[in-house]
């Protein structure tokens, strides 16, 4: 980010960033913002040349928060859309003040960006389908009977993750080697997602495995499953985002792995396109690397794509540990210890 202090005084104006939530994720809080405020400083901004919202899930609020930036001087808006009506609600009014947006994280379908810049939500999904498929064979499960559990419909990375998941397990599925139990309407909410799970054990008490799409939605099952003495490496779920929880859980046996996304990674990437955008400078290839579809529109939105990583017991001290995302004694304690001592994990 130091690299681009040129750009940084070339531009013009504020950059406004517009983050969804703390609801269902405490990473907005905990990474985004701190690591945004963080890279714009790195690049020579000074604190008053960027406003970091959060709409704390209201959609009247995040529309709010964007015009409000835009009032106080916004030359560039990058926006985690709740969802795809509010986000083009907000991508409307931002053109018509020609104020150029970024999707980040999350892109609104039909939508008006200039960018986006997210993981490859299809390669998280393939790393969570690789992660059941690794899973099933190391703890052994005979005949598996698998509940795929989605994340909100009203996401598009959870349409995308699904995209990633269900291609890697359909062969298995189609050649009768997996059985697809079923696929609920889907959830980011976990208490939803025990109620799912309960509903779908009980009325199919032969499930053995489930693609869960994140940490929070995999605990909640983990959870009831204790409650009903499941043992652990026996009965694989899947997870993502690499919260506290979702590795404690990798390390006890009850979740066979995480997906790692290194958030630093994508606010900076996300603060470095903007300011390109802010200074009107055409960014570099290097930096726009791919391609995302926009389903509702038909067409491809020139991207900022990042590599995920799955995190299991072999490489959490190579990865989210020795990256500081996770506090090593906070994973390690109650009762882990001799389980990260085994991964290699120091405290």
């Amino acid at each position: 980010m130091a690299s681009l202090k040129a750009l940084a005084a070339q531009g013009k104006g504020k950059i406004g960033v517009l983050l969804p939530e703390t609801t269902t994720s405490a990473r907005y809080t905990s990474f985004d913002a701190p690591y945004l405020q963080k890279a714009f400083e790195t690049a020579g901004l000074t604190p008053d040349q960027s406003i970091i919202t959060n709409a704390q899930g209201s959609e009247a609020t995040e529309l709010t928060q964007a015009q409000s930036a835009i009032s106080q001087g916004a030359t560039v808006l990058l926006v985690d859309p709740i969802s795809s009506g509010v986000g083009g609600a907000i991508e409307t009014y931002a053109q018509s003040h020609g104020v150029p947006v970024i999707d980040y994280d999350r892109l609104t379908l039909g939508g008006d960006r200039s960018y986006y810049v997210s993981f490859d939500n299809v390669a998280v999904g393939r790393l969570i389908g690789e992660g059941m498929n690794a899973c099933l064979s190391s703890w052994r499960v005979a005949k598996p009977q698998i509940l795929v559990m989605r994340g909100a419909p009203t996401d598009n990375n959870a349409t995308l993750f699904a995209q990633g998941y269900n291609g890697v397990l359909r062969a298995s599925f189609d050649a009768g080697r997996y059985v697809k139990v079923g696929e609920p309407a889907g959830t980011w909410d976990p208490a939803t997602a025990r109620t799912t799970f309960e509903q779908q054990y009980t009325a199919h008490s032969n499930i053995n495995a489930v693609v869960t799409p994140n940490d929070d939605n995999a605990n909640a099952v983990i959870s009831y499953l204790k409650t009903m003495h499941v043992p652990p490496s026996t009965f694989p779920t899947t997870g993502q985002d690499a919260t506290l929880t979702g590795l404690r859980n990798v390390l006890a046996g009850y979740q066979c792995g995480t997906v790692y996304k290194p958030i630093y990674l994508e606010a900076q990437a996300a603060a470095a396109l903007a300011l390109y955008l802010r200074a009107g400078v055409q960014p570099p290839a290097t930096l726009v690397n791919g391609k995302t579809a926009d389903t509702t529109r038909h067409a491809d939105v020139p991207s900022v794509l990042l590599t995920p990583v799955w995190v299991t017991p072999k490489n959490m001290a190579a990865s989210v540990v020795k990256d500081h995302f996770v506090d090593a004694g906070k994973l390690c304690a109650a009762g882990l210890a001799s389980r990260c001592d085994a991964a290699g994990i120091t405290r």
